[in-house]
């Protein structure tokens, strides 16, 4: 068995100057949100009231919050199957997402996409994709479709650490680089692709430095701390902004759950996850709001409690929407005759 050991943090210092007490509030409760709406996904799961795939974030919140922070409403977001946070910090509203996994019309997808297909339009939240890596030549194609519109928005691609491995992270990479398209190349790097280890499948487990065989910048960020996510991020979409081309940042976190619900796990130990578990970005943030005088600890409290209602009425939402009339099963469904 492989033990992953804690990143060390980048040498690159967070700011001491920091969010303002308002955006700090802001972030801490669409953190304690995911990792409450997450908890609740596999509770529901393990009740039968959710099937099928099921892949969930919890420990990687500062990832979804930071990332999502330094994006506008004019940008693009390509996201991987485990996207509930992404979308959450996207704005997505949770009654809509906790739908879909339900597999309700009332969900964002109408209930035809599941846990691993989130997409809404109006905030250009792009999936959701299930196929690894698959998404990466979508996220070129958005952003070359900016290029040539002259629209000044980004595309920020999420991928994990196993999409390095397939041939379109090469592919999608070099397109962008030769095109000096806005595109943000966001590894999730959580140290398993499913159910192996970094150094299994990764020659260069630095996968910052991925990016400048291709003439893109790269960079390491600490990403269980949520200050170091936002600041990288946002560097990179003002430098694909400014029309510096594409760029790679390499999220260094960990998902305390296991690749799945159908996971048994065996890949690694206990006490690596532990190990881990010591650098929980909430509590991290919650310490450095209440050590900077950004919030009170009732503040906490009070994020925590909005946190656990508004999970219970997506529920609720979830709940009291229909299922799909069978009369609809192939709404939307092309077919071709036969020659």
């Amino acid at each position: 068995m492989t033990t992953t050991k804690p990143a060390p943090a980048p040498s690159t210092p967070a700011s001491t100057a920091g969010p303002d007490a308002e955006t700090a509030r802001r972030w801490l409760g669409q953190m304690l949100l995911i990792r409450c709406f997450e908890e609740k996904a596999a509770e529901l799961y393990g009740s039968g009231r959710i099937r099928g795939f099921l892949h969930l974030c919890i420990g990687e919140e500062a990832v979804s919050v930071g990332g999502m922070a330094a994006l506008g409403p004019e940008d693009n977001v390509v996201s991987t199957y485990r996207e509930h946070g992404h979308a959450l910090a996207r704005g997505v509203p949770p009654g809509p997402i906790m739908a879909e996994l339900f597999g309700k019309v009332n969900g964002v997808s109408r209930g035809r996409g599941g846990s691993m297909h989130l997409f809404d339009v109006g905030r250009r939240f792009y999936g959701g994709n299930a196929i690894v890596g698959g998404h990466l030549p979508i996220a070129v194609g958005l952003a070359l479709a900016d290029k040539l519109q002259g629209r000044p928005g980004v595309t920020a691609c999420l991928f994990g650490d196993g999409a390095v491995a397939e041939g379109e992270f090469h592919e999608a990479l070099n397109l962008a680089a030769l095109w000096r398209l806005p595109v943000l190349f966001l590894c999730e790097n959580n140290y398993y692709a499913m159910g192996t280890a970094l150094d299994r499948h990764q020659a260069q487990t630095d996968i910052s430095l991925k990016g400048p065989a291709y003439g893109i910048p790269g960079e390491a960020v600490d990403g269980m701390d949520l200050v170091r996510v936002v600041e990288a991020t946002g560097r990179a979409v003002q430098a694909a902004r400014d029309g510096a081309g594409p760029q790679l940042l390499e999220y260094r976190t960990y998902r305390f759950r296991a690749h799945s619900m159908y996971d048994a796990e065996l890949y690694r130990s206990r006490e690596e996850v532990e190990q881990w578990r010591q650098r929980d970005p909430i509590p991290g943030f919650q310490k450095l709001v209440l050590e900077r005088g950004l919030g009170t600890q009732q503040d906490v409290e009070s994020l925590a409690k909005d946190a656990a209602a508004v999970t219970d009425r997506a529920v609720a939402f979830a709940e009291a929407g229909e299922w799909e009339p069978a009369s609809d099963s192939f709404r939307d469904v092309e077919t071709q005759a036969a020659l």
